[in-house]
């Protein structure tokens, strides 16, 4: 088996750990220390994340959708995908390396992406944006960390908390859709949603397919 290659290495402010990219053949992945957070043949509940978080908008002129992580760019793809021509989506990143990423050793990954009419990236806490109170959206889903618990920055927890979720539901139009993707499933996430004014349901996934490690997608419908 071939060894991974090193790209790139990026520190993320508050972490301990720099972010790494490496190649493997056509296979890439990004660590934090000895934790991969996400791999390029493991993208499938990201799909599931974007198809359902947009599926009362494929259809829908106009609609407004907030990504919250860019990862590899498979979650902003697949929201694409689920929209109207004149949709507008904005990506919000934190690391700026992630997008610098994004635009040369991953940007076949997903079809190039950044390059879509549609797309503004903005470089920063997705939080910032749902709490400015002056963007509604149709639709916001959370690719951020490995889910409800801070992993790579600390101060991701606080997307999550009952204050962050209720920024968000402040960010939505009335039944839009909060999604939230997770590594794990987390019972006491599900009554949080619920306590922020969403009807919620869990969406049990796998990574690959129909195999893999089994994650977990939350849909929020404000109410």
């Amino acid at each position: 088996m071939r060894p991974w290659e090193l790209l790139d290495t990026s520190p993320v402010a508050g972490q301990a750990h720099d972010l790494k990219l490496y190649r493997r053949g056509d296979e890439y992945s990004i660590k934090t220390g000895p934790i991969e957070l996400m791999n390029s043949r493991m993208h499938a509940s990201e799909d599931v994340l974007a198809e359902l978080g947009c599926k009362h908008l494929r259809q829908q002129r106009q609609s407004k959708v907030l990504v919250g992580g860019l990862g590899m760019g498979f979650t902003l793809a697949k929201t694409l995908e689920c929209l109207t021509d004149d949709a507008e989506v904005v990506v919000a990143e934190l690391v700026p390396a992630v997008v610098q990423w994004n635009q040369s050793h991953l940007a076949h990954l997903a079809h190039f992406p950044l390059k879509d009419s549609r797309v503004q990236v903005f470089h920063g806490d997705v939080g910032q944006l749902m709490s400015a109170k002056k963007l509604t959206f149709d639709a916001i889903l959370l690719d951020v960390d490995n889910g409800p618990e801070g992993l790579t920055r600390q101060e991701n927890e606080a997307l999550y908390s009952l204050n962050g979720l209720k920024n968000a539901a402040a960010a939505l139009k009335s039944g839009g859709i909060l999604g939230v993707w997770s590594a794990f499933p987390a019972p006491k996430f599900t009554k949080r949603m619920q306590q922020a004014g969403f009807h919620t349901q869990e969406v049990p996934c796998r990574a690959f397919a129909k195999k893999g490690s089994k994650h977990m997608v939350w849909l929020g419908k404000k109410k």
